[in-house]
């Protein structure tokens, strides 16, 4: 039995957690329900709920008013999803970021983790019921926020279309406990809630500032001649024409982040999907053999990675580490 699960006086060990330390469901349950409830309880969980609420109200609202001739072409839904993905591809992000930020690093910065521990929690009950819990909050948040704009955004809008609106929670949901790991992850990683919170907004500046402009960089090396480029050729009614892409590790590298994962999932559960001309540009440009990873349904092994490795890390990690 590992230090963690010893009720006995020496429950909390200065070594080390052992590798073998096991996961208890009902441990993870019982933490995770915890958590959510603190969450309900100072309210977080509300605000988080009316924002999301707030948000579609408003954006609808915006698309209802502003966008009659979207409206009688009867694509409002879709249009909502394409503003609100824009939105979301920003906040979910930082939300998540805050609500894992002190997940762990909060309990060991106050000492509280080695009372915790003290329970018969291991360290990976500890850490998996901080993910759930966390993940629960925001994820139980977008539900009730949508569930609750469902009938105001259905009577706005006139053409309200419930796959589309569905598919865009569906999204955010997987998208928004996608960043809870990698949260969750590095407040485990960190002894302090100042080295945690630099840890969240490097992440955000990471994949929301430095890569959305990672393509726009290598195209810009590219054409100094840093980058070798890759030449294809379109057909246009003055004849041929060649140009030049990216080579195919550098759409790659782009491809990977969870927000572009995010925006081309979309096009697979909502009908807000990318046009016929940016289609046929795509064909052209790969001869007609577009890459998996650029591929629609990549996007969710993306998604499903970012979920998954970050918080395997921290769960080999957090056992090593000295508390």
């Amino acid at each position: 039995m590992s230090p963690e699960t010893d009720t006995g006086t020496d429950a909390v060990s200065a070594e080390p957690a052992s590798p073998s330390s096991s996961i208890n469901p009902d441990s993870v349950r019982a933490i995770a329900k915890k958590d959510f409830q603190d969450a309900v309880r100072s309210w977080l969980f509300w605000g988080l709920s009316v924002f999301f609420f707030t948000l579609l109200v408003t954006i609808t609202g915006v698309v209802s008013y502003f966008g009659e001739d979207i409206a009688q072409a009867g694509a409002t839904t879709e249009a909502l999803v394409v503003f609100v993905s824009e939105i979301t591809r920003l906040v979910i992000p930082l939300i998540a970021l805050i609500l894992g930020w002190k997940a762990i690093a909060g309990e060991r910065e106050r000492g509280s983790i080695k009372i915790l521990l003290s329970l018969p929690h291991s360290r990976k009950d500890v850490l998996l019921g901080k993910l759930i819990g966390r993940s629960a909050v925001l994820s139980i948040s977008l539900i009730v926020g949508f569930v609750l704009a469902a009938v105001v955004v259905a009577a706005m809008l006139g053409a309200f279309d419930v796959a589309d609106y569905v598919g865009l929670l569906a999204m955010s949901i997987l998208y928004g406990v996608a960043y809870t790991s990698i949260a969750v992850a590095l407040s485990s990683l960190t002894r302090s809630t100042t080295v945690a919170g630099a840890a969240m907004v490097g992440v955000f500046v990471l994949f929301y500032i430095v890569w959305n402009a990672i393509n726009t960089t290598f195209q810009l090396l590219m054409n100094q001649g840093y980058i070798a480029g890759e030449t294809y050729t379109i057909d246009t009614d003055d004849g041929p024409m060649e140009f030049e892409r990216l080579p195919d590790w550098a759409y790659f590298v782009e491809s990977i982040d969870p927000g572009y994962a995010y925006n081309n999932a979309l096009s697979i559960v909502t009908s807000a999907a990318e046009t016929e001309l940016g289609v046929a540009i795509e064909d052209a440009m790969f001869d007609g053999s577009v890459p998996f990873y650029l591929q629609d349904w990549f996007s969710f092994v993306v998604l499903l990675f970012w979920i998954v490795v970050p918080i395997a890390v921290a769960l080999y990690r957090f056992d090593r580490v000295d508390l």
